[in-house]
């Protein structure tokens, strides 16, 4: 039995267009980290629906696999859920490694596993503080060094790191998510220069507030929160046209491009007027007592 056929990593929109939803994506392997739930289960989805063969990895194996179980295959898709620990290199490396054995060499990397506390600053744990750096951002960083040299070997790959608007801003009682997520905008960019002629992409989709659990008691300031059905489409057209920055919705980059050319009192003032500030938002803390519980015994349940 032949192959599916495998497009193009760089497709007109014309063209794109004109391929039926269930081929966009025929032949692609795809790895999606932390999808067991948010985001990462809503892009898996959508891929899975666009005929990739999605690999879930999620550190709870048994969520992973209910999830594969209720998106479903789709024509020329194949889903199996996997346990994935990204802050191990080993578990990192078996999660890969059987992706490669049941779907065959991995054609993209979405790292979307994520961790967000929020709070004063002065206010949090140490142990917080480290945790979401060993997830936000060196999850991305193993993934990144593991399954890039297998891409480049192959002369092809994508890897797309969901990252955030608070890669280019900064919101009070953000401030370790904020840093975190700058730092996979500098790694990110640095690595794609470093790649640049090699046929390997490397992609950053940044939303704005997400309606997840991730996200519960904070604010979205002017814009409304976005859906992970929003999050999920701009994967799968940054995936059918490679690009370095995606940011949802759109007028966030602008904003963000605006305010670099600005003077120091009115940056400020654009930031004042348009970035929430999460700690006047977030007068009930319980509100994400249970988040907060899952994230210290479940290191990185969704981004």
């Amino acid at each position: 039995m032949a192959a599916p056929p495998r497009y193009p990593y760089t497709l007109s929109r014309r063209d794109r267009d004109r391929l039926p939803r269930t081929q966009r994506l025929t032949g692609r392997v795809i790895a999606v980290t932390g999808a067991g739930r948010g985001i990462g289960r809503a892009v898996a989805a959508r891929l899975a629906a666009a005929g990739a063969a999605v690999a879930i990895g999620d550190l709870d194996a048994e969520l992973a696999m209910e999830t594969a179980g209720a998106i479903g295959a789709h024509p020329g898709g194949r889903l199996v859920g996997l346990s994935l620990d990204v802050t191990d290199t080993h578990s990192f490396e078996d999660f890969l490694r059987t992706v490669e054995t049941q779907l065959g060499p991995i054609d993209v990397l979405i790292n979307n596993a994520g961790i967000m506390w929020v709070g004063p600053f002065e206010g949090e744990s140490e142990e917080a503080a480290l945790r979401q750096f060993d997830v936000n951002v060196h999850g991305v960083l193993r993934g990144m060094k593991l399954v890039i040299p297998r891409m480049r070997k192959r002369g092809r790959g994508h890897v797309v790191n969901i990252a955030s608007a608070a890669s280019k801003v900064a919101p009070a009682g953000e401030a370790t998510y904020a840093a975190t997520k700058h730092a996979v905008h500098g790694y990110s960019t640095a690595v794609r220069a470093e790649l640049r002629g090699t046929g390997v992409h490397v992609s950053l989709v940044m939303p704005g507030v997400v309606d997840t659990e991730l996200a519960v008691g904070t604010a979205t300031g002017p814009t409304r929160s976005l859906t992970t059905d929003q999050v999920a489409d701009a994967v799968l057209d940054v995936m059918l046209r490679p690009r370095f920055e995606v940011f949802i919705p759109r007028q966030v980059g602008a904003l963000t491009r605006l305010a670099a050319l600005l003077p120091g009192r009115a940056r400020d003032a654009l930031h004042h007027l348009l970035v929430p500030d999460q700690l006047a938002a977030l007068s009930d803390r319980s509100v994400r007592a249970a988040y907060e519980q899952r994230t210290r015994t479940a290191r990185h349940p969704e981004g």
